[in-house]
């Protein structure tokens, strides 16, 4: 270990080419690299323009967000490091220009392929588009990179998530990959869309489905390229690094706390026993980061495949997300809560369904009504709705635990010198769970909802008189009935006298009850 390079000696002078570096894994894995490799020569990174901003305005509004101060401080010249790619991976040759291609195909060193569609419900035809065919895309260029000494896939630890054992390793695809590409081509997005079904198979989603194919097509078409894999689990906010809880998507368990925080989510089909497999943002980044360390310096003989998990190592249970989010969102509440946040798990469908419809679907036109009728514009049916869709989107992996084997990321962390321990620590015993799920539950009300710290005072003030109207609410719901049933029903009458009776004999009992009364 003495004669490698350190992870931060290797990246000296590597010029480094990131797709998907706007979005939520793509953002930190630069943050990190800028910070902790300082001598890196050039970061290229594909970005396209997007609601009337240019690739400039774009990746100057990234650099500037809350993620890079750290970094800007640490290295105050690190935006001249930063290149943008004017691209989109949707199109013919990823829409780079003849002369960025040269470009990027004379001087990278390394690749990080982050580029994908994660929205489970996504459309087969785009989710094809972007994780299929751009992954096909990325490897024609690579494979004109003299230069290259590795390139790293970021795929999912659920591809294969039809199987409850899943290894660091290629399984079979569910069609070839170049047949689906074939087929994609022809076919209209509306025939794609209606074969969904029978394509997905036993996988839940279009979103495992093509990251198992794209996975296929790395072993297929990588030829000599030092090519690795690194299978994340449920990505979710940053547990340390630049600092805990950072998050700027809705996207998984971020979305869950949203909307737990606000009291929309009360019910949620899940195990309570069921591995919860989250992996910090940061701590996937740093794995990420030592295999491609790992692949140039060792130039392993054939693809490896990390699974970069928790469940087996550091395991936590949606039971406990369920409570800790509950807690935490009570704890540091949000500014606009509807009601007191008090999400459950339940593992009947059947019951699930009922409380949806008790504890979301009424309660959501009950508010409707009260804003229609206060002149303001209804929305919590809307919200509802689409709350409903987002949760029956994670119904499966809330439902199922896996079991990943992870010997090659341990392998991996065996490599490492004590320095780089310290640095690129990706060692999911180090997590938390309790630390982690509080800083998550602020970062969502900080970072990714834009609220201020210094407004929970006032936010908690705000709970505290909605859980007292909480109260008080039921029970007044629970005198109404009651007294309903006394009126109508004769054996609630005899319940009531029985109980009434049986106070007053336990009070009488009481020493000293009978000479004050």
């Amino acid at each position: 270990m003495s004669s490698k390079n350190s992870v931060p000696e290797f990246y000296n002078g590597q010029t480094i080419f990131i797709t998907g570096a706007t979005g939520f894994m793509g953002k930190v894995l630069m943050e990190k690299l800028l910070r902790s490799c300082p001598g890196i020569r050039r970061i290229y990174i594909l970005i396209r323009p997007k609601k009337g901003r240019n690739i400039h305005e774009r990746l100057e509004e990234l650099l500037q967000s809350r993620l890079y101060e750290r970094v800007k401080n640490e290295c105050p010249n690190f935006k001249n490091k930063v290149m943008p790619i004017f691209g989109d991976i949707m199109k013919e040759d990823m829409g780079i220009s003849q002369s960025d291609i040269q470009l990027l195909v004379d001087e990278t060193t390394v690749v990080f392929h982050s580029a994908a569609t994660v929205k489970f419900d996504e459309e087969m035809k785009l989710s094809i588009d972007m994780n299929v065919l751009g992954s096909q895309k990325l490897l024609t260029l690579c494979k004109k990179m003299s230069k290259l000494q590795a390139l790293v896939h970021i795929s999912t630890a659920y591809a294969n998530c039809h199987l409850d054992k899943i290894d660091e390793k290629i399984y079979d695809p569910p069609l070839q990959p170049h047949k689906l590409i074939s087929a994609a081509e022809w076919m209209d997005p509306e025939t794609l869309n209606l074969l969904s079904p029978k394509l997905v198979g036993s996988r839940p989603n279009t979103y495992t489905y093509t990251k198992a194919i794209a996975e296929s097509l790395f072993m297929e078409d990588c030829g000599a390229l030092p090519i690795a894999i690194v299978r994340p689990s449920i990505v979710g906010a940053t547990c340390k690094e630049p600092f805990a809880g950072w998050v700027d998507n809705f996207n998984g368990p971020s979305g869950l706390l949203s909307a737990i925080g606000h009291g929309l989510l009360r019910s949620m089909k899940g195990d309570r026993h069921a591995i919860a497999d989250l992996i910090p943002c940061d701590i996937a980044v740093k794995a990420i980061i030592a295999v491609a360390w790992h692949t140039a310096v060792e130039k392993p003989n054939e693809l490896k495949i990390y699974n970069c998990t928790t469940g087996q190592i550091n395991k936590c249970t949606w039971g406990f997300v369920e409570e800790t989010a509950g807690e935490n969102m009570k704890k540091n509440p949000l500014n606009r809560v509807a009601r007191v946040p008090n999400p459950k798990f339940t593992k009947s469908s059947m019951w699930n369904y009922v409380n949806f419809i008790l504890d979301h679907t009424m309660p959501a036109y009950v508010m409707d009504c009260y804003m229609w009728a206060t002149g303001r514009k209804p929305i919590f049916v809307k919200i509802n709705d689409r709350i409903r869709k987002a949760v029956a989107s994670l119904d499966f992996f809330t439902s199922n635990s896996w079991h990943f084997s992870n010997d090659n990321i341990y392998y991996l962390l065996n490599q490492l010198s004590p320095d780089d321990r310290k640095n690129f620590n990706f060692d999911p015993k180090m997590i938390d769970w309790s630390h982690y799920m509080e800083a998550y539950a602020l970062g969502t009300k900080q970072f990714l909802l834009k609220e201020e710290l210094a407004e929970l005072p006032q936010a908690r003030a705000t709970l505290k008189r909605l859980q007292r109207v909480n109260f008080m609410a039921n029970i007044l719901i629970i005198i109404v009935v009651w007294r309903l049933l006394i009126n109508r029903v004769a054996v609630a009458r005899s319940v009531w006298q029985f109980l009434i009776g049986w106070a007053l004999k336990i009070f009488q009992k009481i020493p000293g009850a009978a000479k004050s009364s």
